[in-house]
């Protein structure tokens, strides 16, 4: 597989420090790659030369974040098995979401900061591929298999009621601060009681919970995988 280009060159690893820094303070519109090559102190063709065009670097800065977000849960899930539970695993994917503004940028379509690439193609497809809710309706099914939730609910029902309750918390938590709303000192227990009764306390065995973990790396390595292809397909297309 075809290394990501900043592994292979310094300049290229600048540039994307870079092109973060500048999008992150003023967002998408308006900013250039001769702005981002100056602050990268590198010339704006030496940038067209990893990348054709502002929004195939940035969409790879949002693509990268996706990747890292992947890294850190395989490493969780690899540790810890028992964090693959619904009532751990979906508190931690909305404060993923908190934690990397891209991702949450994507999930909550934030033109401002991401400009067209808000709700581009290829941003839809990152979101259905590695994307922490695509992640969690794929898991569902393994949930249910393996006693993790409750079965007597047609399973598109429950993914539509679950996919409702995790995008009211991650709405409730993105609201401008002082914005009216119940403040609660520990969101994320409040996100676990929720999600627990929503999908029942669940009666897994241990081996159960392992097998959940094991499916949950599978999905994840191959989400990874998958973006790593959608960000070096670019590359590839450049070299050539």
């Amino acid at each position: 597989m075809t290394a990501l280009a900043e592994h292979d060159s310094g300049t290229a690893a600048r540039i994307l420090a870079a092109a973060r820094e500048l999008v992150l303070k003023r967002g998408v519109k308006g900013l250039t790659v001769a702005e981002i090559a100056q602050r990268a102190h590198v010339g704006k063709g030496t940038a067209y030369l990893y990348w054709d065009t502002k929004e195939d670097l940035v969409f790879g800065l949002i693509a990268r974040e996706f990747v890292a977000l992947a890294d850190e849960e395989i490493d969780l899930l690899t540790q810890d098995p028992d964090s693959s539970r619904p009532h751990r695993l979906c508190p931690r994917l909305v404060r993923a979401a908190l934690d990397h503004p891209f991702v949450r940028a994507l999930q909550t379509g934030d033109a401002d900061l991401l400009g067209v690439l808000a709700g581009h193609p290829r941003s839809v497809e990152l979101l259905d591929v590695l994307g922490p809710a695509a992640f969690m309706y794929t898991v569902l099914p393994v949930w249910r298999e393996h006693r993790l939730a409750r079965t007597d609910w047609p399973l598109d029902e429950q993914a539509f009621a679950l996919q409702a309750l995790m995008t009211g918390f991650l709405d409730t938590a993105t609201r401008p601060p002082g914005s009216p709303g119940v403040a609660v000192d520990d969101p994320d227990q409040v996100i676990a009681a929720a999600v627990t009764a929503l999908l029942g306390p669940g009666k897994a065995r241990s081996a159960d919970v392992r097998a959940v973990a094991g499916e949950g790396l599978r999905l994840l390595r191959e989400g990874r995988e998958t973006v790593l292809a959608m960000i070096t397909a670019k590359q590839e297309k450049k070299a050539d």
